[in-house]
C-alpha cells in the first residue's frame, strides 16, 4: 500500500534533514581538537560527491542523428596572447544534458524560468542492464517498477528516476552502422537501439506524484524513450510543469538505488530548450 503523497513529502523533507544534520555533526566531531589546517573536508549530511557526465569532448561524444557538428575551437592561447580561450560549437542537446518543458511543448517553461529547486532532486536508480544486455530495445513497464518499490520501499515524490542501462560503456565507440556502439548500444545492430520507459510506466510516475511538479526521467542513453516509440512520448509526458530529462548520463553505477541526490548544474541560457552540463550525484555517508 503506498503512503499518501502529502506524507511521503514530509518522510523526504525529514530523512534530508537528518542528513544534513548528521553531516554537520560529523564535521562538529571530526575538526574538534583539530588543527584546521590538516582536517579533512567534511561535506553536510553527505559521504561522497560523484560526477554523472562524460565529459564534453567533440572527438568521443555521439551525436544524435541529425543534431548540429560539435566542435571546440582554440581562439587565443597562452604563447601568442598570454591567456587561453576557446569557442565551443555545440546543440544545447549535446552530450550529457538536460531538457526543459519548452524543449517539446510550445509556452512551457525555458531553462531560464526553471528554479534552482527544480535541479536538485532525489535520485531513484533503476538498474536494468540485465535485461538490456538480453535486449538493447527492452522497456521499462509498470510492473518493473512496482518490483523495484517491492525490492527498495516507496519512490520518493519529486524525484529524478535514473534508468541504468550500460549502454554508457559504449560511449565514444566509433559510430558506424552495423557495428557494436553507444547507437545501438553495444548490440552491432543496424539503426538505433535503445532502452527506455514504457508510456503507461511514465503516466503511472506521474500518477503517484514521483514525477510530481517537479522532476525529472534520466537515462544513460539519448534520452528516456525506447527506440520502438517514435514519437518520444516518454520524453513528451515528463516534460511538462517543471519536470526536465535528463540524457546521456555517465557513472550511474556509483549511485545507491535510492538514497542519493543529484544536482543539474548548466548555463542558463535565455529561452534555453536545454544545456550541456555537469551532473552531480550526492551520496549520502555509509550509502
Amino acid at each position: 500500500m503506498r503512503t499518501s503523497p502529502g506524507l511521503r513529502r514530509v518522510l523526504v523533507a525529514l530523512s534530508g534533514l537528518g542528513l544534513f544534520a548528521g553531516g554537520m555533526a560529523a564535521a562538529s566531531l571530526g575538526s574538534a581538537g583539530a588543527d584546521p589546517a590538516l582536517a579533512p573536508t567534511q561535506l553536510p549530511g553527505f559521504g561522497e560527491v560523484v560526477s554523472l557526465s562524460h565529459t564534453n569532448d567533440p572527438a568521443k561524444t555521439p551525436l544524435f542523428p541529425g543534431d548540429p557538428r560539435f566542435r571546440i575551437e582554440t581562439v587565443f592561447s597562452v604563447h601568442h596572447d598570454g591567456f587561453f580561450l576557446e569557442v565551443v560549437h555545440e546543440g544545447m542537446h549535446t552530450g550529457t544534458h538536460y531538457s526543459a518543458p519548452c524543449h517539446f511543448r510550445e509556452d512551457a517553461l525555458c531553462m531560464d524560468d526553471l528554479s534552482p529547486a527544480d535541479l536538485v532532486l532525489p535520485a531513484v536508480v533503476v538498474d536494468v542492464r540485465d535485461e538490456v544486455a538480453a535486449d538493447p530495445d527492452h522497456v521499462v513497464t509498470v510492473a518493473d517498477l512496482r518490483a523495484w518499490e517491492d525490492e527498495f520501499g516507496e519512490m520518493p515524490e519529486e524525484a529524478a528516476v535514473l534508468l541504468f542501462t550500460g549502454c554508457s560503456r559504449f560511449w565514444a565507440q566509433g559510430d558506424t552502422d552495423g557495428e557494436p556502439n553507444y547507437h545501438n548500444c553495444g548490440s552491432g545492430l543496424s539503426g538505433v537501439h535503445q532502452p527506455g520507459f514504457s508510456r503507461s510506466a511514465v503516466k503511472w510516475l506521474i500518477e503517484t506524484g514521483v514525477l510530481g511538479k517537479r522532476g525529472a526521467l534520466g537515462t544513460d542513453t539519448f534520452g528516456p524513450d525506447p527506440s520502438s516509440d517514435a514519437m518520444f512520448i516518454p520524453t513528451y509526458l515528463t516534460l511538462d510543469r517543471h519536470r526536465v530529462t535528463i540524457e546521456n548520463l555517465a557513472h550511474l553505477g556509483t549511485l545507491p538505488p535510492t538514497g542519493a541526490w543529484i544536482a543539474l548544474g548548466s548555463p542558463r541560457n535565455a529561452n534555453g530548450s536545454g544545456a550541456p552540463g555537469t551532473v552531480f550525484g550526492f551520496i549520502p555517508a555509509g550509502g
